[in-house]
């Protein structure tokens, strides 16, 4: 069967008075749901991915340690992936989900209700910043939080690490394996001065400590960065700026459906991404914190076959239980 035969087998959907009655509703539309909802669309599931079309890596130039896909701008990837899950017969719906029922009665924004067998939540997370200004404008492109998606793009330039946490030292030494010119500022929001042992570990690695409380970037006529600004109307002149957010889960459905959540106030899932909420799955940042671009689609592919593992148990019981014709 081509691709578009399986889309008009897949497209079928029962409809309950105003009600649209899918196997599985995705909530979010990233790596994570679409790469989830093209396996299910493949495995002949009726699917629907509801996303609000406001992705958390809009401003990066580039998704980057995605084999086949380094450097391809976010949108274009998703571009590629929505077109993929239409193209079996998923649904895509622009839209927000702002309440799900148990059973599962999403109710959108709009006002339209979609009802499915299944969920599947993959709505990221949120980056809280420190307050410093200029540091929210520029997140993304030239203020940075992960070496490994964005570190070879500012290889060897004059780089900064905003000291906010315990950890923050040790980013300086990280992000020294990208330039030998990096500068750390401990006088960040929630920073601190490095020990005697953090000292010499930075100076080991050539790293700079540049004491003084940060109150603020300093900007060009371009909008990038140019240096970030200490205490006194100091300047040290830098081209991009590390700093590590306070990953913040976007997990109110989860929360809601009754899905626990660990020590650390994330999500409890196994390695498939099944909630302890009853036909609840969770892939992607908003269980997963650490979770690349590619790892979140690998996510979304090992919910997508729990989960039609999961139905085709219920299909099988209920044929089995089903009267004789």
């Amino acid at each position: 069967m081509n691709a578009q035969t399986n889309a008009q087998a897949n497209a079928r959907v029962a409809v309950r008075g105003d009600e649209e009655s899918y196997d599985v509703l995705v909530v979010g539309g990233g790596a994570a749901g679409l790469s989830a909802a093209l396996s299910l669309a493949r495995a002949r599931r009726r699917v629907a991915v509801v996303d609000d079309g406001s992705p958390r890596n809009a401003p990066a130039e580039g998704v980057h340690g995605f084999l086949s896909r380094d450097g391809m701008p976010p949108r274009h990837l998703l571009a590629a992936g929505r077109a993929e899950v239409t193209g079996y017969g998923g649904e895509l719906i622009n839209d927000r989900v702002t309440a799900v029922e148990p059973g599962f009665a999403a109710r959108l924004a709009s006002g339209r209700t979609l009802r499915a067998r299944r969920l599947l939540v993959a709505t990221g997370l949120r980056d809280e910043l420190p307050e410093v200004p200029g540091l929210r404008e520029r997140f993304g492109r030239d203020v940075l939080h992960c070496p490994y998606c964005h570190g070879h793009e500012v290889a060897g330039r004059a780089l900064g690490v905003l000291g906010t946490q315990p950890l923050s030292a040790h980013q300086a030494l990280l992000i020294s394996q990208w330039s030998p010119d990096v500068t750390y500022f401990p006088g960040g929001p929630g920073g601190s001065a490095p020990t005697e042992e953090e000292r010499a570990r930075l100076a080991a690695r050539g790293v700079r400590i540049a004491e003084g409380e940060v109150t603020g970037l300093a900007l060009g006529e371009d909008g990038r960065l140019r240096g970030v600004r200490l205490a006194g109307d100091r300047l040290v002149p830098r081209e991009a700026l590390f700093v590590a957010p306070r990953f913040v889960p976007n997990d109110a459905l989860l929360v809601a459906l009754g899905c626990e959540r660990n020590a650390e106030g994330w999500a409890v899932a196994d390695p498939s991404g099944r909630t302890t909420a009853p036909g609840v799955w969770v892939a992607g940042n908003t269980a997963d914190a650490r979770a690349q671009v590619v790892t979140a689609a690998s996510q979304g592919v090992a919910a997508a076959a729990a989960l039609n593992q999961d139905l085709l148990e219920e299909d099988v019981t209920a044929a089995l239980t089903a009267p004789a014709r």
